[in-house]
């Protein structure tokens, strides 16, 4: 019952979470936010997801399998403060392939949508902000597994100094801003960014105006 009506809400229990993720660093300190915080956060988003889930079973139980992981790996560094660079991986693989799931689902429900309402329009923001944590996961992993692979990042390699700053150039490449200030330098770090800025003009010119024109025939009907 309780997850039913959790259902009705589900972008925007989503959607509130991601926010609080990505504008988290203006409220907690950066070390504490990195170690503790965020983690917590992304634990809370993919328990939220499971309710975007609710009408697919066989994704459910991938979510469920996901969410064990990342709580196991959370507790684990928390109390063993155990900097390994494994669990790093797993835990960014996990991500990866958790909001790729989500914002394919997310895609799908709204596509399907029959009606354009609050909730619609939730879940369009929502998968905007997940294709931008996509592409820090990308720009992450990229970063751990061959380090220097961006100029303008304070340090190399993957540290709690440079996350901030792949959130802010994954956003600011998925909205073809391009400031300049961090350039991709290897050829994977460069065709990775490509591909996201692509994906986030099919996303708005594909996707939104679909959502778009069904909002303005419903209101022509009316």
């Amino acid at each position: 019952m309780l997850l039913k009506k959790l259902y009705t809400y589900r972008f925007e229990l989503f959607f509130y979470s991601l926010i609080v993720i990505l504008f988290g660093s203006l409220i907690f300190p950066k070390h504490v936010l990195n170690t503790v915080i965020m983690p917590l956060l992304f634990v809370l988003n993919i328990a939220s997801g499971l309710v975007i889930f609710k009408k697919r079973k066989k994704q459910t139980w991938v979510v469920v399998i996901m969410l064990i992981l990342v709580s196991l790996v959370f507790l684990y560094r928390l109390i063993s403060k155990t900097d390994e660079r494994i669990l790093d991986y797993i835990r960014f693989f996990v991500y990866f392939g958790f909001y790729a799931l989500v914002s394919v689902e997310i895609i799908s429900q709204v596509w399907n949508s029959k009606r354009v309402n609050k909730t619609v329009i939730y879940g369009l923001m929502s998968g905007y902000i997940s294709l931008g944590l996509i592409g820090f996961f990308i720009f992450n992993c990229i970063e751990m597994i061959q380090p220097g692979s961006f100029n303008g990042l304070i340090e190399s390699g993957m540290t709690t100094t440079n996350i901030d700053d792949l959130m802010y150039y994954s956003y600011i490449t998925l909205m073809t801003i391009g400031y300049g200030d961090i350039t991709p330098i290897t050829d994977v770090a460069q065709k990775a960014s490509i591909f996201l800025a692509m994906i986030g003009q099919f996303y708005l010119v594909i996707v939104t105006a679909v959502v778009i024109e069904k909002y303005i025939k419903h209101s022509q009907k009316e």
